[in-house]
């Protein structure tokens, strides 16, 4: 029985040591992933600022359309 515990006790380790494992791994993905979009959406912003108008006026609709 005692080694039973021991054995449960030992997977339990191991499987909390391979979840923080991925966790740490995990991290670097994230951060690349919010610098790209980060990137993206500095880019929209750029073309809003220099050409809201036109933008804007792509949407208005003329005569029958």
């Amino acid at each position: 029985m005692p080694q039973e515990f021991e054995r449960a006790q030992a997977a339990q380790t191991a499987a909390d040591l391979t979840e923080e494992t991925a966790a740490a791994q995990s991290a670097p993905a994230v951060q690349e992933t919010d610098d790209i979009l980060d990137s993206v959406l500095d880019d929209i912003a750029s073309v809003l600022e220099t050409n809201a108008e036109t933008y804007v006026n792509s949407f208005v609709q003329k005569g029958g359309e």
